[in-house]
């Protein structure tokens, strides 16, 4: 495993490999092929405690919280927290090892409340509870911005997440400057691109609405939107560290390659595949991609548009935004599931 391909991916190039949403054995696993940081998202526990691996300790666990809180709203925010918590111990590793400058472990809070800066907050507040090495990972939404610019002036380390477009990418990284300014000694910020769900949003979108579009321009559009904004935060030399998410596809890993930016995926399906196959390493992120596609897609695209210029959103379309709308909504499902095995606790079925 030392020589596994994230380990030569990062011998060779400043690109990094984030775990998502992992199992402590994935996790663990995660680490030994080279992982050094860990994302989870709001569907995180209502998978963990249907797992195989982590079932018996989750439901422990859940026990224990349903005993203890009347609110089934806030026995699911505390799952959710202690179920990630089962996890930081072997990032902790390297967190310390590294001064603090690795090893993160993100979580999000309930997704039903983040339309409430003062509800993100408190979920953030309670993260800072649990290690040393937890990094809030907050929506770039209205609400979200203004959470971000509190937590980022208190010295929180930040994944700013639910990024669609270069306008939330500008707007993101020009909040956290803003209020890191006074600072001697800034948490960081990870500005998160969701490249698979962009590209399925685009799929869907052409096949709802009958447009015909190439296949490079279904195969590319995430990337190129992505790469744009990666190119403006080093232009601008904003402060921050973009993060791809959302993988759907092995493309959405190795497309990024070469630059000095960090990718989360999933172990299962797409971490243990590149393993498996093992491509080169080549330095993806520059590779010369035919003007056409870019246009293309600006001319069929209506969502394209939006996501390709710094004024294609406003701060308040953030959140209504259809590529962020479907991320919530799997947000929103996963949380429903949580609050149903918290209530089917509750009541002993």
């Amino acid at each position: 495993m030392e020589q596994s391909y994230f380990h030569r991916v990062q011998k060779v190039t400043p690109t990094r490999f984030w775990i998502n949403n992992p199992t402590l054995s994935e996790a663990e696993a995660a680490i030994g092929a080279g992982a050094e940081y860990c994302t989870t998202n709001p569907t995180y526990a209502s998978k963990m405690l249907l797992h195989p691996e982590m079932k018996g300790m989750g439901m422990r666990l859940l026990r224990r919280i349903v005993d203890r809180e009347e609110n089934d709203s806030l026995a699911a925010s505390r799952i959710q927290r202690e179920m990630v918590q089962l996890i930081m111990p072997p990032f902790m590793k390297i967190h310390e090892k590294s001064g603090g400058t690795r090893g993160w472990v993100s979580i999000q809070g309930d997704p039903v409340k983040e339309d409430d800066p003062a509800e993100i907050l408190r979920d953030a507040e309670a993260g800072l509870g649990l290690e040393r090495n937890y990094i809030a990972k907050i929506p770039v939404t209205v609400s979200g911005l203004s959470a971000i610019a509190t937590l980022a002036g208190e010295g929180v380390p930040i994944i700013a997440t639910e990024v669609m477009s270069l306008s939330q990418a500008v707007h993101a990284a020009e909040t956290y400057a803003q209020a890191i300014g006074s600072l001697k000694k800034a948490a960081p910020l990870f500005l998160t691109h969701i490249t698979g769900i962009f590209d399925q949003r685009l799929g869907q979108w052409a096949e709802e609405t009958g447009t015909v579009l190439s296949g490079e321009a279904l195969r590319y559009a995430g990337f190129l939107a992505g790469r744009k904004q990666y190119r403006i935060i080093k232009e601008r030399n904003y402060p921050v560290t973009l993060l791809g998410g959302g993988a759907r596809s092995l493309h959405h890993f190795t497309d990024f390659v070469g630059a000095d930016m960090h990718i989360t995926i999933n172990w299962k399906g797409t971490a243990d595949r590149l393993i498996e196959s093992d491509p080169p390493v080549e330095n993806s992120i520059d590779r010369i991609i035919s003007e056409s596609i870019a246009e293309e897609l600006l001319e069929k695209v209506p969502l394209f548009r939006q996501a390709w210029t710094e004024e294609g959103l406003g701060p308040e379309e953030f959140c209504d935004y259809p590529p962020v709308v479907l991320f919530r909504t799997m947000f929103l499902e996963g949380w429903e599931k949580l609050l149903k095995i918290v209530r089917e606790a509750r009541h002993g079925k």
